[in-house]
């Protein structure tokens, strides 16, 4: 089946993981199994050949880099120029890649009819482009409004004002704090675009005041459930409700500790947990429940998104073992097409209602 994944950090592992995506993976984890300044080295799970093994066609791919205080406990850039400046490296990576064929990138609804199209009428799909839509995790990157117009006109079209601990424009995982007048002007332009507010990441007090000061559309590229996995990084019911009446698509995660509760990163592993796929349809048939239909969860995989296999669930390899989601869903009594809706169609629908 095809599939739409919301969050992939392709350029990140390429530009600071030094991972040459276009490459097999097991080359690329035969490359830097000697490397030590990465807990996942060795360990990735996402390639473009991996990707379309599994029917992988289309992607949101983002850009990121945040900046710290001298005092953070996070990694960071030290500076927002510098900040910028990996971003910038980041879409020229996305460039190049478009310019070898691997890549095009996708800005408005005929683009994305047309590269559905192409995906869903080839018979062979090893040599085709896989389509990205660009979003930006962590606005600490614009030293200023005029760089968000800037990347509006490369391309970019979703914003996740938020990353982890304080930001620039908004709190995020691990902290809390009411957005500070740039983040509501950063609000304000990106509703003057009609950009896509990622809801990702801000910190709880943030993500209510944004709900009630954005008027554009909303998504959540990468997130599950703080009913089953209790954390801040997690939406409660509450949160999802208001999604839900914004017509948003929620976009589940695999990162291993935000599947199951009492994950330990660093000590925990897929084998001492038993955590399998199948754990993280159980975040998604809990949206279903609250919800009533299959039409507001998706993939937001975020594999390879700072950590491999060590933290991934024990029966994936790579990125192209989503296709077993499927047969998952079917053993829950999904629906052919409520399996369609969560693999890709929810993500589509959202493009075309909120880009006619």
């Amino acid at each position: 089946m095809f599939l739409f994944d919301a969050h992939l950090d392709l350029s990140m592992n390429a530009v600071e993981w030094n991972r040459d995506l276009t490459q097999d993976l097991y080359a690329i984890r035969d490359r830097e199994k000697h490397l030590t300044d990465k807990p996942d080295r060795g360990k990735g799970v996402v390639s473009f050949p991996e990707m379309r093994k599994g029917n992988i066609g289309m992607c949101v791919a983002t850009q990121i880099a945040r900046f710290i205080k001298p005092d953070s406990k996070i990694p960071g850039w030290h500076s927002q120029a510098q900040a910028w400046a990996q971003t910038q490296a980041q879409i020229a990576w996305y460039k190049a890649m478009e310019d070898a064929g691997e890549m095009v990138q996708i800005t408005n609804l005929a683009g994305l009819q047309y590269h559905l199209d192409l995906w869903q009428k080839s018979e062979f799909t090893e040599n085709l482009p896989i389509g990205y839509i660009l979003s930006l995790e962590g606005a600490d990157s614009f030293i200023s409004l005029n760089n968000l117009e800037i990347a509006y006109g490369y391309g970019l079209r979703a914003v996740g004002p938020a990353h982890y601990g304080p930001g620039v424009y908004a709190y995020g995982t691990d902290s809390d704090a009411p957005l500070n007048q740039k983040g509501k002007d950063l609000l304000a332009e990106m509703d003057a675009l009609d950009m896509i507010l990622d809801a990702t990441h801000l910190c709880d007090t943030a993500f209510w005041e944004a709900m009630d000061l954005y008027k554009g559309p909303v998504w959540a590229s990468h997130n599950l459930v703080r009913a089953i996995t209790p954390h801040n990084r997690q939406f409660s019911d509450e949160m999802i409700k208001v999604l839900l009446e914004r017509q948003a698509v929620i976009g589940m995660a695999f990162d291993a500790w935000m599947m199951i509760p009492g994950w330990i990163r660093g000590k925990s592993t897929p084998e001492s947990t038993g955590l399998k796929i199948e754990h993280v349809v159980q975040h998604i048939d809990h949206i279903c429940q609250l919800a009533g239909n299959a039409l507001h969860v998706g993939i937001g995989s975020d594999l390879d998104g700072a950590y491999g296999k060590e933290q991934s669930p024990g029966d994936m390899d790579s990125i192209a073992d989503l296709q077993t989601i499927p047969g998952l869903l079917r053993a829950r009594g999904y629906s052919e097409q409520d399996i369609e809706q969560i693999m890709w169609r929810n993500w589509v629908d959202f493009l075309g209602r909120n880009w006619d």
